[in-house]
């Protein structure tokens, strides 16, 4: 079962990836994304190690970013692959059909192209304007996603993504979208993830979810 909420972790350093992977998994995340870029491969895997420690005693579902054969290695439940990261059909052979993949989209050519590959779900976006990723591709927004939506006509769930807000996820949805990918506004507080989980009509993982004080 994909998740309707994915949090894409953020830090300044791996370590501070962990520390919000663990305020994550204790606010009740059920699938996260390690994301980190500009490091060398080998912090990914000890980052990524650490980060299957934290969220298996949580049982939240972790994807690794790009890195298919860390995923493996790490025994994660699966990985993300951007437009320029390696092809989803040679992670599939890698890695067999227990691991979940997933695919970046921003076109509606891209969806196609992915569907075809067999990905588990789909990254679709941007939404709107984000500074937690360079070299962004056009925003689509709410038309752009009912649009897309309504020509793709796909079972795969459609994940948005880029620069989403609490207040906007109520329109997303209607727009026919699975659930959303978030990074920044988690980030900023971590009780976002009890709001969106509620939104989203997504259970947290945890019964009973630690309250952190707002910033």
């Amino acid at each position: 079962m994909i998740s309707k909420l994915h949090y894409i972790t953020q830090g300044e350093t791996p370590e501070i990836h962990l520390e919000n992977i663990q305020k994550a998994c204790a606010s009740g995340a059920d699938w996260i994304q390690l994301r980190l870029k500009d490091v060398d491969q080998n912090t990914i895997l000890q980052t990524a190690l650490k980060a299957r420690e934290i969220t298996a005693r949580y049982q939240t579902r972790l994807l690794i970013n790009d890195y298919y054969k860390i995923a493996k290695e790490v025994k994660a439940d699966g990985v993300h692959l951007g437009k320029t990261d390696a092809c989803t059909t040679e992670a599939r052979e890698y890695l067999g059909k227990l691991y979940c993949i997933g695919g970046t989209a921003n076109t509606l050519e891209d969806c196609k192209n992915l569907q075809k590959k067999g990905v588990n779900y789909i990254g679709l976006g941007p939404f709107q304007f984000t500074t937690t990723k360079t070299n962004l591709s056009p925003i689509i927004g709410l038309e752009g996603y009912r649009a897309l939506l309504n020509e793709l006509k796909t079972n795969i769930p459609i994940i948005a993504i880029g620069g989403i807000t609490i207040s906007e996820v109520p329109d997303l949805l209607k727009t026919g979208i699975y659930g959303i990918a978030a990074s920044g506004v988690i980030t900023s507080n971590f009780n976002t993830i009890a709001t969106l989980n509620t939104i989203l009509n997504t259970p947290a993982t945890q019964e009973q979810v630690y309250q952190f004080e707002k910033k």
